[in-house]
C-alpha cells in the first residue's frame, strides 16, 4: 500500500493548502462557490486523514478479540469517507448555493494591506492556483493507480481493487478537478453577464458532483466492508495448484474473502481418493498450503476440508457449482474447515 500513503499524503498537503486559499477568497469577496470549494478541499483534507488513521489501525497485529486482525479498519474509515464527502462537502455546497441564489450579490472587492483587490480577479487567481494544485495531485493519485492497475480499464480496476484509500484518493482529486472548473466558470459567467445567482448555480453543480462521487465510493467500499471474494485470478491460482496433487479428485468449494487490502483468507473443499493414505493427505495438505501462499503473495490463512462431494452437496447448498468458483464468494468460511 506504499502508493496509495504516498498519494494520500500528496493530496492532504494540496488539500490542506487549495482550502486556505479558497477560504481567504471566499472572506475577501463573498463568493459562494469559493466557500463551497473552501469546504469541499478542508472535507478532502480531513478524509485522508481519516484514510491515513485507517491505514495506521489496519496495520494491528491479531490477538485473541480479533484473531483475523484489523485488516477492515480500512474499508471502515474509506466508508466514512464517503459518508463525510456527502454531508460535509455536497450538502453543503447545495445549501450555500440556493442561498446565494436567493440573495445574490456580486463579488466584492477587498482591501488588503493598502491595496485594491478587484473581487473577481481574486477569485480568478486562487482558483487558478487551485486547479494548478489540484492537478499535480490528481496526477500522483493517477500514476500510483495505474501501477495497480496494470492492463485493466480503469473501472474494472475500481471494481476489483480492495485498496479503497488508492482509488478514494483518485475519485476525490477528479471530482476536485471537475468542482474547480464549475466555479471557475460560475465565477467568470457571473461578472461577465452581471448575474451573480450564476455563482450560486455554481455551487449546486458542485454540490451534486460531490454527493455522485459519494454515493459511487459508498457502493464500492459498501462490498470490502461486509466481505469480498478475492479477484477471480487469485481464485483460478488457488484451482491450479490443487489440480497439480493427483491425491485430490474433487474440488467441492473455494471460498475466498478479503480480510484487508493485502490479506486474503481461502477456504477449500476438498475430495480426497478413498485409498488416500492419512499421513499423504497431512503432507499433500502441507504442500498445498506453501503453493498457494507462494503463488498468490496476499493469501495469509489457508484452511482445507476434506470431505466427499457427496456429503459436502448434501451438507451444502452452494449458489455456484464448484467448476464455477473462479467467481469466489461472500459467504462465511464454513466453521467446520481444518487448518493447513
Amino acid at each position: 500500500m506504499a502508493e496509495s500513503t504516498g498519494a494520500i499524503y500528496t493530496a492532504a498537503g494540496a488539500n490542506l493548502a487549495i482550502a486556505a486559499a479558497k477560504f481567504v477568497g471566499a472572506f475577501l469577496t463573498g463568493s459562494t462557490a469559493m466557500l463551497a470549494e473552501g469546504a469541499h478541499s478542508l472535507v478532502d483534507t480531513a478524509n485522508q486523514l481519516l484514510l491515513l488513521v485507517g491505514l495506521k489501525r489496519a496495520k494491528k497485529p491479531a490477538d485473541a478479540k480479533h484473531p483475523f486482525g484489523y485488516g477492515r479498519e480500512v474499508y471502515f474509515y474509506a466508508f466514512i469517507v464517503a459518508l463525510f464527502i456527502f454531508l460535509g462537502g455536497g450538502i453543503f455546497a447545495i445549501y450555500e448555493g440556493a442561498h446565494k441564489i436567493e440573495h445574490p450579490e456580486p463579488a466584492a472587492d477587498a482591501t488588503v494591506f493598502g491595496f485594491h483587490l478587484s473581487g473577481f480577479w481574486t477569485n480568478v487567481s486562487i482558483l487558478g492556483f487551485a486547479i494548478l494544485a489540484e492537478g499535480y495531485s490528481c496526477l500522483v493519485a493517477v500514476r500510483a493507480f495505474w501501477a495497480e492497475k496494470g492492463e485493466r480499464s480503469a473501472i474494472t480496476a475500481i471494481h476489483r481493487s480492495k485498496d479503497p484509500s488508492l482509488y478514494t484518493i483518485l475519485v476525490e482529486d477528479v471530482a476536485a478537478l471537475i468542482g474547480l472548473v464549475i466555479a471557475m466558470t460560475g465565477v467568470v459567467l457571473a461578472h461577465l453577464l452581471d448575474k451573480p445567482a450564476l455563482d450560486g448555480w455554481a455551487s449546486i453543480g458542485i454540490g451534486l458532483v460531490l454527493i455522485g462521487m459519494s454515493i459511487f465510493l459508498m457502493i464500492e467500499t459498501h462490498g470490502l466492508l461486509i466481505g469480498e471474494a478475492a479477484d477471480p485470478e487469485v481464485v483460478r491460482t488457488i484451482q491450479a495448484a490443487v489440480r497439480e496433487e493427483s491425491a485430490v479428485q474433487g474440488v467441492n468449494e473455494v471460498l475466498t474473502q478479503h480480510l484487508g487490502p493485502s490479506d486474503i483468507l481461502v477456504n477449500l473443499s476438498l475430495d480426497f481418493a478413498d485409498d488416500v493414505p492419512a499421513g499423504e493427505v497431512e503432507r499433500t495438505v502441507a504442500r498445498l498450503e506453501s503453493r498457494i501462499k507462494a503463488t498468490s503473495r496476499d493469501v495469509t490463512r489457508v484452511f482445507i476440508e476434506i470431505q466427499a462431494r457427496k456429503a459436502h452437496a448434501a451438507g451444502h447448498v452452494p449458489s455456484v457449482a464448484p467448476s464455477d468458483a473462479p467467481t469466489g464468494s461472500d459467504a462465511a468460511p464454513p466453521g467446520s474447515a481444518v487448518p493447513a
